[in-house]
């Protein structure tokens, strides 16, 4: 199976997906938008535009047996490629972005793919469209627990202090640092807050081990992906009830889903009166990578397994 996947920018989680689709032996080709994105800098239509023949040069080879494109601004250049069946993954900040145009597109997409995926139950109930829930899955041999005296001198925290890690950039306004300090501040608890930018991703276990807890203030998530990563390393999680959050946790010690800044106080309060570890690792289901893997397989059989003719663009059935 030879399947073409187009991106507008890699991130963690795809690059795990592909790497567990060639371990099932599915040759994975990706063909990105041209250009540099960042948040203050983002793509010009013209980009776009010559997007569009570099997809086109690669289907006409034949080569492909279908194409799978990756978040909603590419789901035009998925559907208007003529010659293969199509699959279509969302990601959460396209379904559910504050951009009206952003959310119709990506509802479009999801109603004319021949099959679209979600990952999360917050991002199922967006949709009232056929479409699969698959989880994004978590690399449980890099997330892990691991002392946290051994991860502190790794990341150069104080080895006595108290430590709450909020896992975002704090300019990113979604995310809510402002009500994380207020929350830090109003907990009966000597804790300092801590944020992470730039951090290479395989150092992320270190810093999330040298954390006594995980604070989530965030105002809207279709995950988040560090809640399921934390929960690998038997780190507590503090969280607003957002995307998949309160599924995630609702039976791992430890944890707290909050909806006010006094709960997320006293959540901090309680985890800080523990052993700070939680024990998500044997609770939390779905966390590795190969249950995806196998998921995403299956998908694209059932697209391919259609008898020559039959309708595409239809869905293959709402599948959790």
């Amino acid at each position: 199976m030879h399947v073409l996947h187009l991106i507008t920018s890699t991130r963690s989680f795809f690059e795990q997906q592909i790497a567990v689709l060639e371990d099932r032996g599915v040759d994975c080709t990706i063909v990105g938008v041209p250009g540099e994105y960042s948040a203050d800098s983002p793509r010009t239509p013209l980009e776009y535009l010559r997007f569009y023949p570099r997809v086109l040069e690669h289907v006409l080879s034949n080569e492909y047996d279908l194409v799978h494109g990756h978040y909603g601004l590419v789901a035009p250049f998925v559907l208007a490629q003529p010659t293969r069946p199509t699959v279509l993954s969302l990601w959460g900040t396209d379904l559910m972005s504050d951009m009206d145009w952003l959310r119709r597109i990506s509802r479009y997409g999801a109603r004319f793919a021949d099959a679209t995926v979600v990952p999360s139950p917050a991002m199922s109930r967006e949709l009232d469209v056929d479409h699969v829930e698959i989880p994004f899955g978590v690399d449980t041999t890099r997330f892990r627990p691991i002392p946290r005296a051994e991860a502190r001198e790794r990341v150069g925290w104080d080895p006595d202090a108290r430590i709450a890690l909020f896992p975002y950039d704090r300019s990113r306004s979604v995310k809510d640092f402002p009500r994380a300090e207020r929350v830090v501040d109003r907990a009966d608890a000597d804790l300092e807050l801590r944020t992470i930018d730039d951090v290479p991703y395989e150092e992320m276990p270190y810093y999330m081990n040298a954390s006594d807890v995980l604070l989530v203030t965030s105002r809207r998530e279709s995950g988040p992906m560090v809640v399921k990563e934390a929960a690998a390393c038997n780190v507590p999680i503090v969280s607003t009830d957002v995307g998949f959050v309160r599924e995630t946790i609702a039976t791992v010690d430890d944890c707290v889903v909050g909806t006010s800044d006094d709960d997320l106080a006293a959540g901090l309060e309680r985890v800080l009166e523990g052993d700070r570890r939680s024990n998500g690792r044997e609770v939390v289901d779905g966390l590795g990578l190969e249950a995806m893997g196998d998921r995403l397989v299956g998908v694209y059989r059932r697209v391919l397994d259609r008898p020559s003719g039959a309708a595409h663009r239809t869905g293959v059935g709402h599948e959790v």
